[in-house]
């Protein structure tokens, strides 16, 4: 169960409500008197973790806060090897050589 006041309530209103979708409840406070509580809905079809990840993930999308990829990441990573850092090298060295070589 999480607590809220008012003010915290709206800005973070999308987080809270995820919570709540999740099966969490919300306990709103004016000042430091509760006033409401928010709870999930016990009608209706239960919906599961990976419909709720791609309804946020959806979200996020539409505000432009992500971009999803679209290509095969297998496929990248068995044409894009990691590079190797020598030993006792530090990673920024290494990083800013590949990049001085167009690796």
């Amino acid at each position: 169960m999480k607590k809220a006041k008012i003010a915290e309530l709206r800005n973070g209103l999308s987080r809270y409500l995820d919570h709540v979708r999740a099966g969490g409840s919300v306990i709103v406070y004016d000042r430091d008197t509760s006033i409401a509580e928010i709870v999930p809905l016990t009608k209706g079809k239960a919906v599961s973790k990976q419909d709720r990840d791609e309804e946020r993930l959806a979200r996020l999308e539409r505000k432009g806060a992500i971009r999803r990829g679209t290509g095969d990441l297998v496929a990248w990573f068995k044409t894009h090897k990691p590079i190797k850092i020598p030993e006792g090298a530090s990673v920024l060295q290494a990083l800013l050589e590949e990049r001085e070589n167009g690796r």
